[in-house]
This record gives C-alpha cells, sequence and structure tokens, in this order.
C-alpha cells in the first residue's frame, strides 16, 4: 500500500515563480526538452504501450502537436527539470493528436496504474482543465474571461478583475465502533450493493472537525468524536480536495443508533474485517483511485481483494 492517497503524490516543481514571465510560451516552445500532457474531453492521452511496458503519459515536444484550446504551465518535472505544460484539445485536434480512442484515459483509471511523477503530472493537469472549462466567465459581473499567468489565472475582460482556481474542502470519515468495526453507507445515486464511507462538504465558517461530527450526524444519524486527520488527496471531478478522517462512535452513543438519512443515504451496515472478505464478491467498494479505498485498506491492514469493480468514469 502506498504511504500516502493515490493522487497525493506529488513529483514536479510548480515553478510558480515562472508564471509571472511574459515570454514563457515562447521560451517553453523553443527548449527542446519541453513536454506536454494531452487532454481532450477531461481524458489524458497515455503512451503506446509495447509487450510488457508499464502504463505512462504520453509526453511528447510542443512541436508535434496543433493549436489547443487552452494552455497551462504545470512547472518542471523532478529532478530533471524539464518543463511541461497541459494542453487542451477540441475534438478535431484530439483526432490529429491520437485518433485511437483507447490511448484517451480517465484519470479515475489511470491513478493506480501510473508512476508518481505521471500521476503528479495527470492530477495538476486534470485540475487545472476542469477549472477553466467551467469558468468562462466573470463571477463578478458576468463578463468573459481569458487565460493569464500561464493559465494560472483568468482575466475578466469586461471589469479587468483577476480570478484564480479554486477548490472545495470536502471531509470524508471512516468511522469505528467500539468493536473496530466500519461503517459504509450507500449513495441515493447509486446501483444497489455499491458502499463507501460517508462524506461531504466544508460549510462556510465551519472547522474540519466540526464538518466531520454535523456530516455523520446528518447522514447517519450518530455521534461520533475521536476525529484524527489522516490524510488529503485532490479529487478534481470538478474541483474538490478531500480530507481524510478517522472517527470513534461517541461514548454514549451505540453502533445499532445508526440510521441512513433517507435522503443522500439509503443503506448503512457495520463491517468487520471478516465480514468484508466475505462480502467483497457482492459489495462494490470504492475505485483504487480514491482516497476512500486507501482510507479503507489502512483500516483493513492491506489490499482488499474487490471483485466487483466501481463503475463511474
Amino acid at each position: 500500500m502506498h504511504a500516502v492517497p493515490p493522487l497525493a503524490r506529488t513529483l514536479i516543481d510548480r515553478d510558480g515563480e515562472a508564471r509571472a514571465d511574459g515570454d514563457l510560451a515562447e521560451r517553453f516552445d523553443a527548449d527542446p526538452r519541453a513536454r506536454i500532457v494531452s487532454v481532450h474531453a477531461g481524458r489524458l492521452l497515455v503512451a503506446q504501450q509495447v509487450e510488457g511496458s508499464p502504463v505512462a503519459l504520453d509526453q511528447r515536444h510542443p512541436s508535434t502537436a496543433p493549436e489547443p484550446m487552452l494552455r497551462v504551465y504545470l512547472g518542471r518535472t523532478v529532478p530533471a527539470g524539464a518543463p511541461v505544460e497541459v494542453r487542451v484539445f477540441d475534438e478535431a485536434g484530439a483526432e490529429a493528436v491520437e485518433p485511437e480512442a483507447a490511448r484517451w484515459q480517465s484519470l479515475r483509471a489511470l491513478a493506480p496504474v501510473l508512476d508518481d511523477a505521471d500521476a503528479s503530472l495527470a492530477t495538476e493537469a486534470v485540475a487545472l482543465a476542469n477549472w477553466h472549462e467551467r469558468h468562462p466567465r466573470c463571477p463578478r459581473c458576468g463578463g468573459a474571461t481569458h487565460p493569464v499567468q500561464a493559465g494560472w489565472a483568468r482575466r475578466c475582460e469586461v471589469d479587468d478583475s483577476l480570478h484564480f482556481p479554486r477548490t472545495d474542502p470536502a471531509v470524508i470519515v471512516l468511522v469505528t465502533d467500539d468493536d473496530d468495526r466500519v461503517l459504509l453507507g450507500s449513495n441515493a445515486l447509486w446501483e444497489p450493493g455499491r458502499f463507501s464511507l460517508l462524506a461531504g462538504f466544508v460549510e462556510p465558517g465551519e472547522s474540519l472537525e466540526a464538518a466531520v461530527v454535523r456530516e455523520i450526524g446528518e447522514e447517519a444519524g450518530i455521534a461520533v468524536d475521536r476525529v484524527e486527520y489522516r490524510a488529503s488527496q485532490p479529487w478534481p471531478f470538478p474541483a474538490s480536495i478531500m480530507l481524510g478522517f478517522t472517527a470513534r462512535v461517541a461514548a454514549g452513543a451505540h453502533a445499532g443508533e445508526a440510521r441512513p438519512d433517507g435522503e443522500e443515504i439509503l443503506e448503512l451496515r457495520w463491517f468487520g474485517r471478516d465480514d468484508l472478505a466475505a462480502a467483497t464478491d457482492d459489495l462494490v467498494l470504492p475505485g483504487p483511485a480514491s482516497i476512500a479505498r486507501w482510507l479503507l485498506e489502512q483500516w483493513y491492514g492491506g489490499p482488499i481483494d474487490s471483485q466487483t469493480p466501481w463503475t463511474t468514469g
């Protein structure tokens, strides 16, 4: 098991000082070491595989690609120092870059199989591509915006205001009882048999710890305490960061009192390790790219052999 969640692996120097360089784009295009990560419709281009080769991002020189819809400077590779951009292509551009559809793959599918360097680039690339796609207009006046600062901001063409990428914080919680069983819930939007940890967005003016207690109270009707932070990871679907916590059923409360809210959560179940191992043939667990799976396997003590795949994305 990785010491950190799958999308939290960071092996890139973001080189923030370079973003203000007005000649950055020209210098990047002329640099023989420059490489681009290609994105189309939220999917990343992977390199052509030969028998036995690992899955890797396609990283080609910018001179080999057509004009993109968007380019954003990601930073420099570590330790080589090669500059990298994400280039976002429309349908025609993507077809010119690579017509084979199977080579355009989702971040959810790629995260568990990419090495740390490629996973770091892929996560940053998708997060920025998603932000630009969803913020074509100024939140203050509604005017059109355009990318500036090497793609790390957008400027309004009407009121000249500057806007930066935002990330929405959400807590995700591994709740256990005094018998060290874990609480899993099934969301109303999921197919039957699909379970994960309980999670929710942090509200304005709320601490992370308070959000944990509130979310579990709202979704499971049970009080928790002994809230402990474990890890975080970006979740750019489209713009969240998942903050992983553990919590225990509070003193005086009982695990049997847990009840789904009936709106967001339709079913709750407690699992011991043996229960989980026995149920994996019929249970759909969180996908391997998620911090939910990472937290669950940290509690379990190793990889969980789940036969039924998580189908999203």
